[in-house]
């Protein structure tokens, strides 16, 4: 993987979407929400005002709005500020 964040960002591979219901059922690609966690692959450096507190291999939690959706090497990542990270897992 040849990205890396700059600053206090964060590049994180999304966990997959579920694809079955707890009952069972198969969800089509139309109804399928986008997750809200996945894991952390590079870490930028951070800043002199804000300190960087994930690390690479991290499980983390995020707002469903958060990030810039990147596509590399045909496989989709979410680009954010660790301050849109809501949690670590």
């Amino acid at each position: 993987m040849n990205v890396k964040p700059l600053a206090d960002r964060v590049l994180i591979e999304p966990n997959p979407a579920e694809e079955k219901t707890a009952g069972g059922l198969f969800i089509p690609d139309t109804a399928k929400e986008k997750p809200l966690a996945g894991k952390v692959l590079a870490v930028g450096p951070g800043t002199t005002d804000v300190k960087m507190e994930v690390k690479v291999g991290d499980q983390v939690l995020y707002g469903k709005y958060a990030g810039t959706e990147i596509s590399v090497d045909g496989k989709d990542y979410l680009i954010m500020k660790q301050n849109d990270i809501l949690a670590i897992i």
